[in-house]
């Protein structure tokens, strides 16, 4: 068993990665592999089994999906590569990661099994003929039990987070499905932590593996203040702009995960008036040493940038780090917040945190041995109270340092002109002089979302719905009743796919960022499904939701008529519309409304007992 200790110093350019799956990673922005990355790819690509152990929020995903996917051949429609998840939620996360990098594979085909999910979709997807499996352990076992699952062309197993799957009790079924696979198929086996039984297995299994460490870091600098702030409500450019109003803070930078993001961001906030730059790996050294000494000097107060663009960065006059994405890598959050609270200076870190994401949260606490404190996004009257703090710091500087005997004789004129009071004429000066920073904000609407992020928030800030009139929070609707006006779309996803009300509310509520009680009239139809939703939804909404997947299957969005020609409705169809809208704000996102319905009475003589114990063993 070879081992291997320090990442190289590599670029994901630099694997000999099939093109296909190269276009992906260019396309998502990705510049520098995670330390995890970058020793697993080189032999997952030369079909070397692989001993990973590494903490969640390392980059494991990347790590095996990328080379595997790369030794994909698409002429075989069937299962090459099987995954092993302890969980649903992580099955579904892995295999939704997996189809965004194999997105220019043509006619590729992943499919997630785990329990709670149809059997009989599970089994007409086997049939029709799929690449890769993502799974967990008493699923894959029922569909080997059945012969509906054939594992003999498999190629690759990988079984993700192996301790986890120990401590559930799944151990024997993973080594019952390690039995059913080819003697000859690779094997990679992540885990946080190596117990006796994951090494016996990893001893049975793997032949002559590359063990892989990484090394976790212990402590972060500690005149850092550490802070997280949940993203929810306002969208993250309205947070982040107040953030910035309020804080006293000297010099900023910004990270977030692509290059295309640090220009998107950067560009948004030189909009509203900050001095700012983007900072990545596209700029020659030239600019990139251009855009830091402009830092360093004041002409810049604001740096966005990536993680590969930030190394070795030292300016003196960072006071703030903020992870507008909050890294993949625990690693990388380290050096990011290592911008500031350099030589025995105070610093301070925000991190953005999206319900979705705070297992990131956690395995960077985990990480670091340090808890981050949650914060309180400042508020409107908070930035207005420090505008008006700015600008009588800037009459009283004017008062000490100006000669103003010229405009006290043109206030003196004007005043006997127009016979008007020297507070009015104070007013109107100080309106002209602000008006384009106003000393009361007033709430605006979020802007569209940028092609890195995905939706975030409601499509209002909480603050611009209140302040909204009744009558532009509720515009009439076609059919005479009180909400927003609406629009029927169409989903490519219906009840032969195993699709309920509670899937579609759930997805749409959670990736759009749209409140529940506007989504509506949820009909569930043979092959596909109807909603509708607000009329307003922005594009780039729309857009995302064209690639969420529901019960196996992305979403497809498009806009339906609606009218009269619109298929009658079934009987195992329900309208969403009749559930009582929330009074209150969802806490998180991180799970869908329920769909409201009567639970159906326990027939007599039943018992539910097995199908209890077959679902916990899922």
């Amino acid at each position: 068993m070879s081992q291997v200790s320090s990442a190289p110093d590599a670029r994901f350019s630099d694997f000999a990665l099939a093109d296909p799956i190269r276009r992906a990673v260019e396309e998502i922005g990705y510049e520098q592999p995670s330390p995890i990355q970058a020793q697993c790819i080189p032999p997952l690509l030369t079909g070397r089994d692989v001993i990973g152990v590494a903490q969640t929020g390392t980059g494991k995903t990347a790590a095996f999906a990328l080379p595997l996917l790369s030794r994909i051949d698409l002429s075989l429609r069937v299962p090459q590569l099987l995954v092993l998840a302890p969980t649903r939620e992580l099955a579904i996360q892995v295999a939704e990661a997996m189809q965004t990098y194999a997105r220019h594979l043509p006619g590729f085909h992943i499919l997630p099994i785990y329990g709670g999910q149809s059997m009989g979709l599970q089994l007409k997807q086997l049939q029709r003929g799929v690449h890769v499996v993502v799974g967990t352990p008493g699923r894959i076992q029922d569909h080997l039990r059945r012969k509906t699952l054939q594992l003999d062309a498999l190629r690759a197993v990988v079984l993700d987070e192996a301790d986890e799957m120990l401590r559930m009790g799944f151990i024997d079924a993973v080594e019952d499905i390690l039995q059913h696979t080819p003697s000859g198929r690779q094997v990679a086996l992540f885990s946080a932590t190596m117990p006796d039984a994951i090494r016996r297995i990893a001893r049975t299994y793997l032949q002559d593996p590359v063990e892989i460490r990484i090394k976790s870091a212990t402590t972060t600098v500690s005149a850092i203040h550490q802070r997280y702030w949940q993203v929810s409500g306002v969208h993250k450019l309205d947070a982040l702009t107040r953030i910035l109003e309020v804080e006293e803070s000297n010099a900023w930078i910004i990270f977030v995960r692509t290059k295309t993001a640090t220009v998107e961001l950067a560009e948004r906030l030189e909009a509203r008036g900050y001095a700012c730059a983007a900072l990545n790996g596209d700029l020659n050294q030239s600019l990139r040493e251009q855009t830091i000494e402009r830092l360093k000097s004041g002409a810049l107060d604001i740096v966005v940038a990536t993680d590969v663009a930030a190394r070795g960065l030292d300016v003196e006059r960072i006071s703030h780090v903020i992870n507008y994405d909050i890294p993949n890598d625990t690693e990388a959050y380290v050096h990011r917040i290592g911008r500031t609270g350099r030589a025995g200076r105070k610093g301070d870190a925000i991190l953005f945190v999206s319900p979705r994401e705070r297992h990131l949260l956690r395995a960077i606490e985990r990480a670091t041995g340090q808890v981050i404190t949650p914060m309180q996004l400042p508020s409107l009257e908070a930035v207005a109270d420090r505008r008006m703090a700015q600008f009588k710091e800037q009459i009283t500087e004017a008062l000490d340092a100006e000669d103003l005997s010229p405009f006290e004789t043109l206030i003196a004129d004007y005043q006997r002109e127009h016979d008007v009071g020297l507070g009015e004429i104070a007013a109107a000066l100080a309106f002209l002089v602000q008006k384009e920073r106003p000393l009361v904000p007033k709430p605006s609407e979020p802007p569209a979302p940028m092609a890195s992020d995905r939706p975030a928030g409601r499509f209002r800030s909480e603050e611009g719905r209140r302040r909204e009139p009744a009558a532009a929070r509720r515009p009439a609707r076609s059919d005479g009743t009180e909400g927003p006006a609406m629009q029927r779309y169409r989903l490519e996803v219906g009840e032969v796919h195993g699709a309920q009300v509670k899937n579609i509310v759930g997805a749409i509520a959670n990736e759009a960022g749209v409140e529940s009680r506007n989504i509506r009239k949820v009909s569930i139809h043979e092959d596909y499904s109807t909603v509708e939703l607000p009329a307003d939804m922005p594009p780039a909404v729309l857009q995302h939701l064209k690639k969420v997947w529901v019960c196996g299957r992305p979403l497809q969005i498009s806009a339906s008529d609606g009218g009269a020609g619109a298929p009658p409705r079934r009987k195992t169809e329900r309208a969403y519309e009749e559930r009582k809208p929330f009074d209150a704000p969802r806490k998180t996102l991180s799970a869908g409304p329920r769909a409201e319905t009567k639970p159906r009475k326990k027939a007599a003589g039943s018992n539910a007992a097995p199908a209890k114990r077959k679902a916990r063993r899922d």
